[in-house]
């Protein structure tokens, strides 16, 4: 499995704090069966990491993970705050590319309120030739109310990427409910775990397969479409069975 949305990188956002947090993230993830990973760090007004912080720190990641023998590999990424899109220059951009991957982009989607022109600027990021992945809708009040209201943002280039706490109902009903609604109206793309330490949000993605009730969509969405992102490749056919509604289970935060 793939994971292409986490907050490991310590002390640049309100991810992980310390190199052995991170570390510890990085070893459940292997536990879970996750071989690679994107570090995201938060891009915005409260968190302004730089493209240049977040390789350095990526690269001394992958140092402390060999030395200490954790095989889940750390690629380079960034979470870009819309309101970012338009400060931030094109090489910038390029360098905070998802997985590694110059043409895709990972775009905080809010947890409140609709991004305003967020099809204007989807349209533009495509027509300079990046995908954008907009993260974690369904945790947005106004997802949850209409989900068909990404169908325009999707069908002009956007991918959806759900957080698994989400689908495994681990954020509660709405969240819940709302990432399947899009699965069920093929408006998402792909699973993360958008994880921020060891317990906030748990890393890693086996339980998808049991929260979708498919284990080949389940396979699509952590596997399949991560590493075409990575690899800058066509995505892979979407399997055609659908998720099936199942009883919600709630948990702590």
């Amino acid at each position: 499995m793939i994971d292409l949305h986490a907050h490991i990188l310590p002390g640049v956002d309100d991810g992980a704090r310390t190199w052995d947090e991170a570390l510890d993230i990085l070893r459940k993830m292997w536990a879970d069966g996750v071989t690679a990973v994107a570090a995201t760090p938060h891009v915005r007004g409260d968190y302004p990491t730089t493209a240049e912080t977040m390789e350095r720190l990526v690269e001394e990641l992958r140092r402390r993970a060999a030395d200490e023998g954790v095989a889940t590999d750390v690629l380079r990424g960034g979470e870009i705050a819309v309101s970012e899109l338009g400060r931030l220059g094109e090489d910038e951009l390029r360098r905070f590319g998802l997985g590694g991957n110059p043409s895709a982009l990972l775009v905080e989607f809010p947890y409140h309120g609709w991004p305003l022109a967020l099809e204007d600027v989807v349209a533009r990021l495509v027509r300079g030739g990046t995908t954008p992945v907009l993260a974690h809708p369904e945790r947005s009040p106004e997802v949850q109310a209409a989900p068909e209201r990404l169908r325009p943002v999707v069908e002009t280039g956007a991918l959806i990427q759900l957080t698994a706490a989400s689908l495994e109902g681990r954020l509660g009903r709405a969240p819940r409910n709302a990432g399947l609604a899009l699965l069920e109206r093929s408006l998402a793309h792909l699973v993360a775990s958008d994880a921020h330490s060891p317990q906030l949000r748990e890393p890693g993605l086996s339980g998808v397969a049991d929260a979708v009730d498919d284990r080949r969509l389940a396979d699509w969405l952590v596997h399949a479409v991560p590493a075409a992102l990575v690899a800058g490749s066509p995505l892979p056919e979407r399997p055609d069975a659908r998720p099936k509604r199942r009883r919600v289970r709630f948990f702590r935060a």
